[in-house]
């Protein structure tokens, strides 16, 4: 299993693509795309046929805004093959709806079919290659974590606290990667730094991605000064590649 971070950055960051991240394991996954992640996605990729899935963490713009011009961009490049998409409950409506909003009418054009599954929390979901399984987080609005597994097992925080469940479905993945929108304190909604290695710590996974962090803040992380414990701390880049 191979990672691409094509995005490490929140909603109103400059210099930082919104969090997306791509999985290759035999089929191709992408995780979240919001409004900066098309143009940062097509530059590795130009084949259509080539992204098999996309999965939405939850419905605010930096997640899930960008799959207009994604649906658009795959019929200008005469894609055919099916297209899924993989959420909460109301995925088929969210994006129906933005892409009716972006380009009115325009569903009705595409030559391939777009396939929307729902994910309740726990629940245990097989698509093509992976195997899905979710549970909410503490956001501001609903947002599902991921565990997926292919050749490897990965967590996907999407945005939002630790929970319990959340904890219980990250348990011995062989990565975790978890949105850090601060380096210290607490904000309602949204991780820290010291939440993130806990919770790394708490589910036995040794290997840590940091992710979502506030614009201002990655300049004041200071790896060198974090004690993770018998974790492997991980602050990666736009364009950066993992092999697990």
């Amino acid at each position: 299993m191979e990672l691409l971070f094509l995005g490490v950055g929140e909603a109103c960051d400059e210099n930082f693509p919104n969090t997306s991240i791509l999985i290759y394991d035999k089929n191709m996954i992408l995780l979240d795309c919001g409004f900066s992640v098309p143009h940062i996605f097509f530059k590795y990729h130009n084949d259509p046929d080539e992204l098999d899935m996309i999965w939405i963490s939850h419905f605010h713009g930096d997640h899930f805004l960008g799959t207009p011009l994604m649906i658009l961009r795959f019929w200008e490049m005469g894609r055919v093959k099916p297209l899924y998409f993989i959420g909460q409950k109301g995925i088929e409506e969210k994006i129906k709806t933005a892409m009716e909003l972006a380009y009115p009418s325009f569903i009705k054009k595409l030559k391939y079919d777009l396939i929307f599954v729902e994910l309740e929390p726990m629940d245990k979901t097989s698509v093509l290659n992976f195997s899905f399984q979710a549970a909410y987080t503490n956001h501001s609005i609903k947002n599902m974590a991921l565990r997926i597994e292919g050749s490897k097992s990965l967590y996907y925080s999407g945005d939002g606290k630790p929970t319990s469940e959340s904890i219980l479905l990250a348990k011995d993945c062989d990565l975790i990667i978890h949105e850090c929108f601060l380096t210290k304190g607490e904000l309602e909604g949204h991780g820290s730094l010291e939440m993130a290695i806990d919770f790394a710590q708490n589910a036995g996974v040794k290997k840590l991605a940091l992710v979502h962090m506030q614009r201002d803040e990655r300049e004041k992380l200071k790896l060198k000064e974090i004690d993770p414990g018998r974790i492997e701390l991980l602050v990666p880049n736009s364009g950066t590649r993992i092999l697990l």
